[in-house]
């Protein structure tokens, strides 16, 4: 019998991510550029808060290049990035009357990136996705790389789809309006790429973490944060060049694995109290810590190493107060980590800062785990 075969080699265009002050005001001409000129509607997905900021700004200058311009706001918190808000969502897209060749613009934070990007993965079998983050968390993580998601009461981010963006617009100016706490969060985020990408990373976010205003409640906009939100975004953009579906047969030191490094233990704390406590920054925060002792307990991170790993995290600002939470409630949320493989947690620990390796659950005994946790939550 005759047999055919077929080769398909997709390959997923190429984006830009434009950083500097003022960038909303580009927004239009950006969007225009990336679209073409048979695109007429524009779907922005905001939530209240950042609407009411950057809302204005960021239609005037689509309607300046002729874009019919609709807006929807979700609930602001991870509470919100579900399957219900999802489908109010893709009514809103369908109400919009948006076409093949229109698209989806995430204006806010990763909660609002991640839903929108969803949204627009799977509507009309896939619409074009405009990134706006306007939180530091945003810019240098979750607007970059395509993964969009929600979550489900047992687990952050089981239900989503990889789904690049046309463009990343990165208006640092956005930054001057993030609340404390969002800033904290952002840092945690920086100082969590920097141990995972290069000790020259690490030591550069460390620096401007140092430099920073002491005020750790804001952030000063200037070319050396420019600077650094470049750094971390072509970091997350090799990364994800060279791993862009997150191979499973990976778990080499460049595997797309390694971004999420904190995140095992974060998404548990984050599931455990209902995402009502932590920012994600935050529960990462404690969650590289935690990993960074289960290193330590491995034999596989010195203790010199360790130390800057905390002096960075505490750099980035207080965390919640995480003593009362049972540790019981932890660990089985983290046995039943999506990212498991095998019936095991797929743990991102460290070597040494700047570079990671995976470790399967397997080589970790259950009161080494209760005892990292007990040092760091308490």
């Amino acid at each position: 019998m005759q047999q055919f075969r077929v080769t398909v080699r997709p390959q997923a265009p190429e984006y830009e991510i434009k950083i500097g002050p003022g960038h909303l005001r580009r927004l239009g001409n950006e969007a225009r550029r990336c679209l073409g000129r048979t695109a007429r509607r524009v779907a922005i997905i905001s939530n209240p808060q950042v609407f009411e900021l950057y809302g204005a700004r960021a239609i005037e200058s689509l309607r300046a290049k002729d874009f019919l311009v609709s807006a929807w706001l979700m609930g602001d918190g991870e509470r919100f990035k579900s399957i219900r808000v999802l489908n109010q969502a893709l009514a809103f897209l369908s109400k919009a009357g948006l076409e093949r060749n229109d698209a989806v613009v995430a204006l806010g934070g990763g909660v609002v990136g991640d839903l929108a990007g969803f949204a627009a993965a799977i509507y009309l079998r896939g619409i074009a996705l405009i990134q706006v983050p306007t939180t530091l968390l945003a810019q240098i993580d979750s607007s970059v790389g395509g993964k969009t998601g929600v979550n489900l009461a047992s687990g952050k981010n089981l239900v989503g789809a990889f789904h690049q963006p046309r463009v990343v617009v990165i208006d640092t100016e956005t930054l001057l309006t993030l609340p404390a706490r969002e800033v904290t969060a952002g840092r945690c985020e920086l100082v969590k790429q920097g141990a995972v990408g290069s000790r020259k990373l690490f030591d550069l976010t460390v620096s401007s973490l140092r430099k920073s205003n002491s005020d750790h409640r804001v952030i000063r906009s200037s070319p050396q944060l420019e600077q650094l939100i470049a750094a971390h975004c072509a970091f997350k953009a090799s990364i994800v060049a060279g791993d862009e579906r997150e191979a499973l047969d990976r778990a080499d030191h460049r595997s797309r694995r390694i971004l999420n490094f904190g995140h095992t233990v974060g998404h548990a704390l984050e599931a455990v109290t209902g995402y009502r406590r932590f920012r994600h920054g935050e529960a990462v925060g404690y969650g590289m810590l935690v990993a960074g002792e289960l290193s330590k307990t491995l034999g596989l991170l010195e203790v010199s190493e360790l130390e800057l790993l905390r002096e960075a995290v505490q750099l980035c600002g207080s965390l919640p107060a995480a003593g009362d939470l049972d540790q019981r409630e932890i660990v089985d949320l983290i046995r039943h980590d999506k990212k498991r493989l095998d019936g095991y947690v797929q743990w991102v620990l460290l070597e040494r800062v700047g570079r990671a390796r995976i470790v399967s659950g397997r080589e970790i005994k259950p009161r080494e785990l209760r005892a990292s946790l007990r040092i760091v939550l308490q």
